[in-house]
């Protein structure tokens, strides 16, 4: 019998479920609405129950703020989260209760980054930065297959960027107003403009200010991190123009004071698509079991 792998890719607004074979081919993926942890777990729950006897781990990338620290008590809890249903719910502690297996946890974005990074764009290189710009900002960092975290993991969509000159939007982040998820997530676009990015013209004006606010990330990332690639996903990302304007923004902040890998290798979009989220729970459940 085929031993299989358990993805869990917990967002905000859907959990997608999935199992995978040694090859991190998808074998089969559900998804359900983010509700309730009752409503939602019982409905995970049931679906790797089906697969009980060949299920060998479990890799989890959730929505946050998690704790990510294995020495913490709320260690595998998502903790300060403004989904209040889901406030200080442990779980890994949840899934243990039911399946006696190595549990993977760690940010969605994180998982979509090591997904990338074991199949997509990153395959073969050293380092890779994944943002997921859509509904919120998000972004994970990886060196020689390691998470980049301290303390606790990185909140990137929440840096500060520079307030684009056509651009009087006072920012929707209730915590920092004008950081990168106030000024360029979906949200942030639809309150400006009172229209969804996926209903703008490819010509609108305004695609030149959320390119400059993504350029302002990529470029800060150059900066601290000089990473071999900065991969852009999210829906807001589904523009296939807009990565083009980020490039061309991007060499105007960098002004040549960096000499970068060519622009068309370094700043992307996810070669996974929207599997990359899928694909990375499903690597970070064969990595628990190799080390279990």
């Amino acid at each position: 019998m085929e031993k299989l792998f358990g993805g869990i890719e917990a967002g905000g607004t859907k959990f997608v479920c999935s199992v995978g074979n040694s090859e991190l081919e998808i074998v089969e993926r559900v998804s359900y609405p983010t509700t309730t942890p009752e409503e939602t777990m019982d409905l995970v729950i049931g679906f790797f129950k089906q697969y009980a006897e060949q299920l060998v781990s479990i890799g989890v990338g959730s929505f946050g703020p998690i704790d990510i620290h294995r020495d913490s008590k709320t260690y595998g809890y998502i903790t300060s989260t403004p989904k209040l249903a889901w406030q200080n719910y442990n779980f890994v502690g949840a899934l243990k209760n039911e399946f006696d297996l190595p549990i993977a946890w760690t940010t969605d974005v994180n998982a979509a980054c090591y997904g990338e990074y074991v199949k997509g764009r990153g395959d073969g290189v050293n380092s890779v930065v994944y943002y997921t710009i859509g509904t919120g900002i998000g972004g994970g960092a990886l060196q020689k297959g390691n998470f980049i975290e301290g303390f606790s993991h990185p909140e990137m969509g929440h840096v500060l960027v520079s307030r684009n000159p056509n651009d009087d939007f006072e920012g929707s982040c209730p915590f920092h107003g004008h950081c990168l998820e106030g000024m360029a997530a979906g949200p942030a676009i639809e309150k400006r403009l009172g229209r969804k990015g996926q209903d703008l013209s490819e010509d609108d004006p305004y695609w030149e200010i959320e390119a400059d606010y993504i350029a302002q990330c990529a470029y800060n990332t150059t900066l601290m991190f000089s990473p071999d690639v900065i991969i852009f996903g999210g829906g807001v990302m589904q523009q296939e123009h807009l990565v083009k304007k980020v490039r061309a923004r991007f060499k105007e902040l960098v002004n040549d004071y960096v000499k970068t890998p060519d622009l068309e290798d370094y700043i992307v979009t996810p070669k996974l698509g929207n599997n990359a989220g899928t694909i990375g729970c499903l690597a970070l459940a064969k990595e628990a079991k190799l080390h279990s």
